[in-house]
């Protein structure tokens, strides 16, 4: 995924583009390929170990093409936060 390589401003992470698109479709898919891996891993069928791996596989595709925009967004409301307490200290101390 060469575009997973993309470093994310906050504010284009915040717009939805073919990356979310992905997730959407990804995320159920890991969900039940995980739920019924396990649950057929534990019966001890192949099929089991088969979509279990699939769905680990799958998983790391998916915090791969996300994690990108996740970090930029996540530093965005870290500096928003910061801003907000010196606004808030400011206030406080009636530094104005």
């Amino acid at each position: 995924m060469a575009s997973s390589a993309k470093q994310w401003t906050p504010k284009e992470a915040e717009e939805w583009t073919r990356e979310d698109t992905i997730a959407v479709v990804i995320s159920p898919l890991v969900y039940i390929l995980l739920m019924l891996g396990t649950a057929l891993s534990f019966m001890l069928r192949p099929i089991g170990f088969v979509a279990l791996a699939a769905g680990v596989a799958l998983l790391v595709v998916l915090v791969r093409v996300i994690d990108p925009k996740l970090s930029a967004v996540s530093k965005g409301y870290e500096l928003r936060q910061k801003q907000y307490i010196e606004d808030l200290e400011r206030a406080v101390k009636w530094e104005g």
